[in-house]
């Protein structure tokens, strides 16, 4: 019997699941228009920082701090494993799994990251898994797929 036909074994748990395009971008995002920002504000004249308003600036500080929830959101996503069941994270939203309710693992050719289906018909998005992170993506719905379908004790 050929060695890659043989069964892979289990990863071992816990293991977490993150995005890495996703990450990278929002922190390059996050630096780049706070910085372009911070080098606007400066390179404009004091007259024209004059003329800027409290609530004019308070609009500014509001959309940044907005920006960077959002981008957190984004790069906060994870999926973990653990004996107990999988935990999915998806921006602030938390749901905890058992392995029972976990019936499949899908992430289809253009989809954008990898969703669960659960046992009472719903499916999840998994958006710790993305599509955009190529082979690593791939390589962990396996993985995913393995541990769903593994015997877990009661």
């Amino acid at each position: 019997m050929p060695a890659d036909s043989e069964p892979a074994a289990l990863t071992p748990l816990p293991k977490t699941w993150r995005p890495f395009g996703v990450r990278a971008m929002g922190i390059v995002l996050v630096i780049a228009l706070y910085g372009l920002t911070i080098f606007m504000w400066f390179a404009f004249d004091d007259e024209t920082r004059a003329k800027f308003t409290v609530f004019q600036k308070g609009t500014l500080v509001f959309f940044g701090l907005l920006i960077l929830a959002v981008v957190h959101a984004l790069t906060r996503s994870r999926v973990e494993a653990r004996e107990e069941g999988l935990v999915i994270v998806n921006g602030y939203k938390r749901r905890d799994f058992a392995w029972e309710q976990v019936v499949a693992v899908r992430m289809p050719p253009g989809a954008p990251w990898a969703t669960l289906d659960i046992a009472d018909g719903t499916t999840v998005p998994a958006m710790g898994i993305q599509a955009s992170d190529g082979g690593t993506a791939k390589k962990a719905v396996r993985d995913l797929r393995a541990l769903v379908a593994a015997p877990h004790g009661s």
